[in-house]
């Protein structure tokens, strides 16, 4: 299997993406579960079928970039395919202020892409941007992950108490870290908030990690642009919200955090990882990324 990622990254990306929205409808008519739960979620948050079926080819553009963004020669930038960087200022100047930047990047568009972009064009200034990393439990998709995790800008701690600390001395010293926000965390590890109007549990940790550094917290999305033209970087700053203040409860910064998302996959719903199983009982597991 990882030859054959070091073989289709070699393929042009615009054409994986076309053959990528082809198999993603492929899926879509092959497999009746994936397809009933696309369209249970993109509907029940309001979205017309012709605002969410452009999903349906981006879910399988999203696939058949990851050879590419994982298996690609060393030394190969991402960075001649973002087209357009959105905010950019604004996150720059959080940058200089050397009090830490919290990057919150859900399943909307190429949220690998974003990661490695931005890491890479901000490693000389300031560093690697540091995330945190759970390698999957099948041997050769973990292969596979660390080749994506071993590039220029990019520093990986563990989903662990240690992990959480390494992140948290790495924005106490004016760093900066990427999380997807909209992960259905371990028991104990978030809480019950609104979600398009139905609870779903949602992680604690990215605003206990901005209420106890200080951090300054942004909104970000990579956008896939049309017939594999690259890529588009937003930066939306999270500014006056339950994040920056430190006597908000969970709850309320969960709720502000999820109404941030939603305003993202409403600006971009054909490109939302619709089949993911937002409202899903979270599981049970050690207490380890507490911070």
């Amino acid at each position: 299997m990882t030859s054959l990622f070091r073989l289709f990254a070699r393929v042009p990306l615009p054409l994986m993406h076309a053959l990528g929205a082809a198999f993603g409808w492929l899926v879509w008519w092959c497999a009746p579960d994936y397809r009933r739960r696309f369209r249970a979620n993109a509907e029940a948050a309001g979205f017309t079928p012709a605002q969410y079926r452009p999903a349906i080819s981006a879910a399988g553009a999203m696939a058949a970039e990851l050879p590419w963004l994982w298996a690609r020669p060393k030394g190969q930038s991402v960075l001649p395919r973002v087209v357009r960087w959105d905010g950019l200022p604004a996150f720059e100047a959080a940058l200089d202020e050397r009090k830490g930047v919290i990057l919150m990047v859900p399943h909307v568009g190429s949220w690998e892409l974003y990661g490695q972009a931005v890491g890479e064009r901000f490693l000389a200034s300031h560093g690697p941007i540091t995330a945190l990393f759970r390698p999957p439990r099948k041997k050769w998709m973990a292969a596979l992950m660390e080749g994506s995790r071993d590039r220029p800008g990019l520093q990986t701690l563990p989903t662990t108490v240690k992990g959480v600390r390494g992140l948290m001395r790495a924005l106490r010293a004016g760093g900066y870290t990427g999380i997807l926000p909209d992960q259905v965390p371990p028991a104990g590890q978030g809480v019950w908030a609104p979600f398009f109007g139905r609870p779903a549990y949602t992680m604690t940790l990215p605003a206990r990690l901005a209420q106890q550094t200080g951090a300054r917290v942004f909104l970000g999305v990579c956008e896939r642009l049309p017939h594999g033209a690259g890529y588009a970087i937003r930066f939306e700053p999270f500014d006056g919200t339950a994040f920056s203040d430190p006597a908000a409860t969970p709850e309320a910064a969960a709720t502000a955090l999820n109404a941030g998302i939603e305003r993202l996959i409403r600006g971009l719903p054909g490109q939302y990882v619709w089949d993911y199983a937002r409202y899903k009982q979270p599981r049970a597991e050690p207490q380890e990324v507490a911070a």
